[in-house]
């Protein structure tokens, strides 16, 4: 059987996505229940991060330990990468010894590279074009507090960055309605991820895009990467804070989500981020299960 990669939210077809987050909500149930299932035993992970990270790397190294098998973290630091080695000589490698790869990358071509020549399967844990791991747990939390996403309608607030360009990928592929709002300068190029008709809007009005939407999701200012350029996003982002009185446009309803880590006070209030519409540590959660679920779909099979 070919091997399978997940680079994108395309990369599984509509049906497959929904199989993997209906197995991710079983498996969640099961664990709370106490019963930790073992399809991952004797099962290795390699992990490739370039970019820190918390929940990326915590929730694939308990998904696989909980599923019995083993996860191996690579830094650049600790590795031939970071002397070299072309990503592609390293894919070969990793191919002879382990069953999957996690790659968290600057570069989505790095994790492209991997996946041209490896024999096992790579997962995008997040690039600077595409974030869909994190997507999955996204609707995974949603379809558990308010059931399917189809016919919704979703807001974006805030930088056009790689999680905008993975929600204009779902809502080609959960059918839902999609408003980004985003200043001048800083719009996601909706374009480049259009395969199929889709409902998806651009404004630079906040309040516009958020009008009666069932969720609301944001993320940081400031990306990995982009440090230098914190004073001066700060001041152009300065009226893209979802606070109370924005949340209030949407559908009495709607929730909030943030991928994660949030900077309160900045993209997000205080006041919002803890509000009981804030569905964030569940979403942060649900990337355990989801991984998990995803992880069995891509090595078993």
């Amino acid at each position: 059987m070919a091997v399978r990669h997940f680079l994108s939210l395309f990369d599984l077809s509509p049906a497959e996505l929904r199989g993997v987050l209906a197995r991710a909500a079983e498996l969640k149930r099961l664990r709370a229940a106490g019963e930790r299932q073992q399809t991952l035993a004797r099962r290795v992970l390699a992990m490739i991060f370039e970019k820190s990270s918390t929940r990326t790397r915590v929730s694939f190294e308990a998904a696989m330990i909980e599923a019995g098998g083993g996860a191996i973290f690579l830094s650049p630091a600790d590795t031939q990468l970071g002397r070299g080695e072309p990503v592609e000589d390293t894919a070969r490698v990793l191919s002879e010894m382990c069953d999957a790869v996690t790659a968290r990358t600057f570069a989505h071509h790095t994790v492209e590279a991997l996946a041209r020549v490896s024999r096992i399967p790579i997962i995008n844990a997040l690039t600077d074009r595409l974030h869909p791991c994190q997507v999955l747990a996204d609707f995974q939390t949603f379809f558990e507090h308010r059931g399917d996403i189809q016919g919704r309608k979703v807001a974006w607030v805030g930088d056009g960055n790689n999680m905008c360009n993975t929600y204009i990928e779902a809502a080609q592929i959960f059918g839902f309605e999609l408003s980004i709002a985003c200043p001048r300068g800083f719009e996601p190029k909706v374009a480049e991820y259009i395969r199929q008709p889709a409902q998806i809007t651009l404004t630079t009005d906040p309040a516009e895009a958020v009008g009666h939407a069932d969720l609301v999701v944001t993320d940081v200012w400031i990306s990995m990467g982009q440090e230098s350029e914190a004073a001066a996003r700060r001041a152009t982002f300065a009226g893209y804070q979802v606070d109370e009185a924005l949340m209030a446009r949407a559908r009495p309803d709607a929730l909030f989500m943030h991928c994660l880590p949030a900077h309160r006070g900045e993209e997000v209030s205080a006041a919002v981020l803890d509000h009981p519409a804030s569905v964030v540590w569940d979403e942060a959660g649900n990337r355990l299960h989801a991984q998990k679920a995803l992880l069995e779909f891509l090595i078993n099979g």
